[in-house]
């Protein structure tokens, strides 16, 4: 078998605080300066100069242009993106989240050197899972009942099933994240708190009231706003954690064919999509649920 071709020279893996990784490395001239022909091609199509067509600026003019240092760092950015990946492969590493890249040498025919700190999939160590949802499911019986004719807002017997399944699984959900033992990685808390942040928005644009008037009225900051969210984020992505280290454990995979509808369903109502993120999104929530199905069990 033919081996693939070398992206980087050296590496250094550190271990860090909160669950992050530090990878230091090298890539010599010879590796990253193929790479620019690909990026005199990019900083040629993402400029205008009077007098060229877009794309067709000769190297001797868009270099004076833009300077040698931009193309370096055009081409280090490709050659470093190339070199994570492979690292982070041949490593092992179950990075997460984007990582935060530093260039400690960059000079024209001299070894490119860099710096990169990343998030890791923490260690999850669970507490006897089975037994805590056996021993929840037990406690949890409300009675269903029947609907109200006489109320105005009356409940039905589907939706009081639907809400007696939720409050049995968060409870189930609470009394194992509670016996968890998980260091969260800060990137997976900011990660929830954009989430919950882009969501806010939306919803205060839905109610056609900007959100620095609202904002005002509220008298707070965004900044104080996200500090009384943290613990909600803090809480969920510990429990997609935990989620997903009992889908390791037990096997626990969603269906191929499942996870292909519900992205095309995604994508059926929010064309602007990307399909990959898309992909990721229905494989989470699938399998979010298989987990709860598997120890309701």
């Amino acid at each position: 078998m033919e081996n693939k071709p070398k992206s980087y020279d050296s590496v250094v893996l550190k271990q860090s605080e909160k669950s992050t990784i530090e990878i230091a490395g090298s890539i010599s001239a010879e590796i990253w300066e193929k790479y620019r022909v690909q990026a005199l091609k990019n900083v040629n199509e993402s400029i205008t100069i009077d007098g060229f067509r877009k794309g067709m600026v000769p190297e001797n003019i868009l270099i004076a242009k833009v300077g040698e240092m931009a193309l370096l760092e055009e081409m280090a950015e490709m050659a470093i993106s190339k070199a994570y990946f492979d690292i982070i492969i041949d490593n092992k590493i179950g990075a997460i989240g984007r990582p935060n890249i530093q260039l400690t040498k960059l000079a024209k025919g001299n070894p490119l050197e860099f710096k990169i700190v990343t998030a890791v999939i923490p260690e999850v160590e669970l507490p006897d899972y089975k037994k805590i949802a056996q021993e929840e499911i037990r406690k949890k019986h409300p009675p269903i009942g029947e609907p109200d004719d006489e109320k105005p807002n009356k409940i039905t017997a589907e939706e009081k099933i639907y809400m007696a399944n939720e409050k049995r699984r968060i409870a189930i959900a609470d009394a194992i994240s509670n016996a968890s033992i998980v260091e969260l990685p800060e990137i997976m808390v900011e990660g929830e708190l954009h989430r919950t942040e882009a969501q806010f928005k939306a919803d205060i644009e839905r109610m056609n009231v900007k959100l620095e008037d609202y904002l005002k009225h509220a008298k707070k900051t965004i900044e104080e706003i996200r500090k009384e969210w943290r613990p909600h984020a803090e809480k969920k992505a510990k429990l997609q954690l935990i989620l997903n280290a009992i889908a390791n454990k037990e096997n626990i995979k969603p269906d191929p064919k499942e996870v292909e509808n519900e992205v095309n369903h995604i994508l059926e109502h929010y064309r602007d999509a990307d399909r990959e993120h898309a992909t990721t999104y229905a494989e989470t929530i699938l399998t979010n649920e298989k987990v709860f199905q598997w120890l309701e069990k």
